[in-house]
């Protein structure tokens, strides 16, 4: 078993499905958690119900270097230290090009990809230092083969992918690893309401996705950097 003891962890987009679950992985297994969000009142019910005494972060903007940078400030504040990052701020949104794409750009580039560099380039100066540190973004299958109406957001999503891997090469020498992960569909309140005649039975849950996080997290995936791992359950 995985023992995050001793470890600090910030998680972004925390009041989210997927944020809450990692979250709740985390503590589990012993870390210390620095739980972000814009959201605050679902992040304190979060802080109130998984174990330990996560320190609550709420209203930073994230696609501001300022609104990063308060994080990490405030979690090396209150630990001491930063030892990973598992970020989950992002959105989905499909327009078709002859519709008005074009329109999204902006809202899902800077929702979607410049909150994982802004948050990228706020933890690696701390981790640098310590010589170590494990960095994992939220990317979608997508990055790798847009769908109709998706071209903007796969687009972000590649970005996501491209932007891990240059961070992975440029501190292979850092011990500090990053990665990103590719879910499929995942089964959430939301996309079943958007969704209601799909198959949920081939989703992917938030529970098979948080233990795959924790481990990138994990000293012991201390050989795993620049991936992008596919979890997408049976679709």
């Amino acid at each position: 078993m995985l023992d995050f003891t001793g470890q600090t962890i910030i998680v972004t987009g925390a009041a989210g499905n997927l944020g809450a679950a990692i979250a709740d992985t985390l503590a589990r297994l012993g870390a210390s958690l620095a739980l972000a969000d814009m959201r605050e009142e679902p992040l304190q019910q979060l802080a109130a119900r998984i174990a330990g005494d996560p320190l609550v972060i709420a209203g930073a903007d994230v696609r501001t270097r300022d609104g990063a940078t308060r994080i990490v400030q405030d979690c090396r504040e209150q630990f001491g230290r930063v030892d990973g990052l598992a970020n989950t701020v992002g959105t989905f949104k499909t327009t078709n090009v002859i519709d008005g794409a074009a329109e999204d750009w902006a809202f899902l580039m800077e929702l979607n990809a410049l909150s994982a560099l802004r948050l990228s380039e706020a933890v690696l100066p701390d981790m640098v230092a310590q010589g170590y540190g494990r960095i994992v973004h939220v990317a979608a299958g997508a990055g790798a083969k847009s769908f109709g109406g998706a071209g903007v957001y796969a687009a972000s999503k590649a970005a996501v992918m491209r932007i891990t891997e240059a961070i992975s090469e440029e501190n292979k020498a850092n011990g500090v690893n990053a990665n990103c992960i590719m879910p499929g569909t995942i089964d959430t309140p939301q996309n079943r309401a958007s969704m209601p005649n799909a198959d949920f039975s081939t989703w992917v849950q938030t529970s098979q996705i948080a233990p795959v996080v924790a481990f990138l997290l994990s000293r012991e995936a201390g050989a795993v950097t620049g991936a992008s791992l596919p979890i997408t359950g049976r679709q």
